[in-house]
């Protein structure tokens, strides 16, 4: 009896001391689990509060650094702007600055040339970074976007020093003109010759001066405000009584063609300036009796129907280099005839913007000395296609027998 109290006992006991180590061995796990580790003291840090929330709503591209400067934080602009790439910064200077700041505390500011991630091309990044200490261990990098900014200016300078070269020519002449009137007050053949001379000038002042009002007008004001159907009958009409008496002194034939009954929807004033500078390039441009033709057609597309003007003439032609600069400001492909013809290189420019502020775009053919083939594509109206659409014949009465906007005019005759 005594041998089997003692061996329950001994169970006893060691039941007891099992119990004991499992409970102890059980609040250690808990006590490692709760425990920080290396890792998770760099890895993730406690940011300050509402700190997180601030980055969030920033426009900056921002990013949060530990003192191993590991990336605590970064915005979705930081990563695509190729600033944080496998959880480090990857711009050197950048992380200089971070060093810097972290040591002495001072906030730095500094402007960058990036290389742009995955593009090839040459072009940099403007930015400017600026680092701040954030509490005692971290710091705060804020990294704003100036390049397009930077390209708004350098378009600004060239704009100004543009105008300043153009308005100086005709202004000179002036001056010049009214020295020599002056010198020549007793002959009067001269004086007439002179005064027909600044009239000259002044007009191309006028016209200089009144394009730059137009261009200024479409870039700033929003003509769907002011947006209403617009007749392309009208708008073609209104485009070849402005343009009949130079026509008529080159004897130039101008035709219009296409589908009739067409409306599109915008600004009337600005779709008739775009329209009427193309009409009077195409008879600036070209020879004398040849031909300048306007057509007008409705196709479809992914968005709804869109209406096609299309400017042909067979005038000098435009080369391929030329193309692809035609509509920048101030160009163009022969300045020398653009000056004897009083252009100012705004008429295509003007037209680009009207185009695209009405949700459209400008297309050009040429070849040179065949001629060039301007196209308007602009949204057709809704109550036009709404009315096409309850008289479906209206097209094929007046589509089928014009000749497609796209086929160039013939090669002009060589009279004598």
């Amino acid at each position: 009896m005594d041998v089997n109290a003692a061996v329950a006992a001994a169970a006893a006991i060691a039941g007891v001391l099992t119990g004991v180590i499992a409970m102890l061995a059980f609040r250690w796990s808990e006590r490692d689990q709760k425990r920080p580790t290396r890792t998770s003291l760099h890895t993730d840090p406690v940011l300050p509060p509402g700190v997180d929330t601030v980055l969030s709503v920033l426009r900056s591209s921002a990013v949060v650094l530990d003192e191993a400067d590991a990336v605590v934080k970064a915005s979705s602009a930081a990563y695509a702007l190729g600033l944080v790439r496998g959880g480090k910064l990857a711009v050197e200077p950048m992380l200089q600055m971070t060093r810097d700041t972290r040591r002495d505390g001072e906030i730095r500011q500094v402007e960058l040339d990036l290389p742009r991630r995955g593009t090839g091309r040459g072009d940099a990044l403007a930015v400017s970074a600026r680092v701040a200490p954030l509490g005692s261990r971290l710091v705060l990098l804020l990294v704003e976007d100036l390049t397009e900014a930077r390209r708004i200016e350098a378009v600004r300078r060239d704009f100004v020093a543009n105008v300043s070269h153009e308005l100086k020519t005709p202004v000179g002449a002036l001056s010049l003109l009214s020295e020599a009137v002056m010198d020549a007050s007793d002959d009067p053949e001269a004086v007439q010759r002179f005064a027909g001379r600044m009239q000259i000038e002044a007009t191309r002042l006028t016209n200089l001066v009144q394009e730059l009002i137009d261009l200024s007008r479409v870039q700033n004001d929003d003509p769907l405000e002011d947006a209403e159907p617009v007749r392309v009958d009208e708008l073609v009409a209104e485009a070849i009584d402005r343009c009949r008496h130079q026509a008529g002194t080159k004897q130039i034939t101008m035709a219009a063609g296409g589908t009739a009954d067409l409306h599109v929807w915008g600004n009337r004033g600005q779709l008739a300036a775009a329209l009427g500078n193309l009409v009077e390039n195409a008879v600036n441009y070209s020879p004398a009796r040849t031909r300048v033709g306007i057509a007008a057609r409705r196709i479809n597309a992914l968005g709804g129907d869109m209406i096609e003007l299309a400017v042909t003439d067979q005038g000098i032609g435009i080369s391929d280099k030329d193309k692809e600069r035609i509509f920048e400001r101030f160009y163009r492909v022969d300045p020398a005839r653009s000056r004897a013809t009083g252009g100012t290189g705004l008429g295509l420019a003007i037209v680009k913007h009207v185009v695209a502020s009405h949700g459209g775009e400008v297309t050009v053919w040429s070849a040179e000395g065949q001629g060039s083939t301007f196209t308007l594509r602009l949204p057709e109206a809704a109550a036009a296609r709404d009315r096409a659409h309850q008289h479906p014949d209206l097209e094929d009465e007046a589509g089928p027998s014009e000749p497609s906007p796209y086929e160039p005019l013939p090669a002009p005759e060589v009279l004598p």
